[in-house]
């Protein structure tokens, strides 16, 4: 199942996403947007999880929290 998380914050990387699906599954792989023209993520990526009672999961576990003081946001992508 893939997922959208968004708010992250602006420094947060790829391998501290993966790291932070991990924990709650077997993710396929992951994604965060980048602008093209500053090279600083844009606040929002993908992590597509290996099954879907394991996305669940972590939607249940990550939707809500805070990275940084900000509240992240995490849901089917569609």
């Amino acid at each position: 199942m893939k997922l959208i998380v968004l708010n992250l914050p602006r420094d947060f990387s790829e391998d501290q996403l993966a790291k932070l699906f991990k924990a709650h599954g077997n993710i396929r792989g992951c994604d965060l947007v980048i602008d093209p023209a500053t090279g600083i993520s844009k606040g929002f990526g993908f992590v597509e999880m290996a099954l879907d009672h394991e996305a669940e999961i972590a939607i249940k576990a990550l939707h809500g929290s805070k990275l940084n003081k900000q509240k992240i946001r995490v849901k089917a992508a569609s």
